[in-house]
């Protein structure tokens, strides 16, 4: 695993976005097409920016969403869905080639799950985009995490910890507020993309880093994974790595 420290979430964020722009450069280079997974939340505030920015052929790119609530409607201000469509769809200079939203209100859920996995199944994932949750949790993949669930995209119980994360970053007012269910993309999906850039800021997530970067592989800490793949970078503020060995 790559680990990059910088001083603040902006010089953070900034990091990430350009490790993210060099890679779609790459895979954009000469027609290429690329695909993406993007996360939500506030340690993407300032990455998001950042890419948003930059000058690709947006239009050869197509995204995928990591994760949304069951039953919460895309008005609310926690809506993942609105989230991207404020933060990066309604940022882009041009067209996107495609953006693979996840519907958590569908009224079918089975039919949503299938819908996403032919999607997503469709080709590899070039690059995975995420953030690491204060439980250590991978996308909505709380401990104890499932690392063998076959489907890209599947159906999880949100843990207590998780939900007062939710609470604590301001997107609902109250715990009751907060949905018990979410779609997530599995840890199994994620790790089979080739490429992952993991953007973590803020001290109160600092004993998810070092659980994620020194304790050992486990589904009660499921960002450990990430220690076995190929290529992930794990991009830190001084806050979130204060908890590492020899800081």
């Amino acid at each position: 695993m790559d680990i990059r420290v910088l001083p603040d979430p902006p010089a953070m964020g900034a990091e990430a976005a350009a490790l993210a722009v060099a890679e779609l450069q790459r895979l954009t280079a000469n027609g290429g097409q690329a695909r993406m997974v993007l996360a939500t939340g506030a340690s993407q505030f300032e990455m998001l920016k950042c890419l948003t920015a930059a000058d690709l052929p947006w239009s050869r790119i197509t995204a995928f969403h990591l994760d949304e609530y069951v039953g919460l409607p895309v008005t609310h201000p926690a809506s993942f869905r609105g989230y991207l469509r404020e933060r990066f769809v309604g940022m882009l200079p041009g067209p996107l080639g495609a953006m693979h939203y996840v519907d958590g209100e569908a009224a079918d859920l089975d039919a949503e799950l299938a819908r996403l996995n032919v999607l997503v199944a469709a080709a590899p994932i070039d690059l995975c985009l995420c953030g690491i949750g204060e439980n250590c949790h991978l996308a909505f993949n709380d401990p104890p995490a499932d690392f063998e669930a076959p489907d890209p995209y599947i159906l999880v119980e949100l843990d207590e910890a998780c939900r007062r994360q939710q609470v604590g970053e301001g997107w609902f007012a109250s715990f009751e507020a907060v949905p018990t269910h979410a779609i997530s993309m599995s840890i199994a999906q994620m790790m089979t993309c080739t490429r992952i850039i993991c953007t973590v800021p803020d001290k109160r997530k600092a004993a998810a880093v070092r659980a994620c970067v020194e304790g050992p592989v486990s589904n009660l800490a499921p960002a450990s994974i990430l220690q076995q793949h190929a290529a992930c970078t794990l991009v830190l503020d001084e806050s979130a790595a204060a908890g590492l060995g020899g800081r």
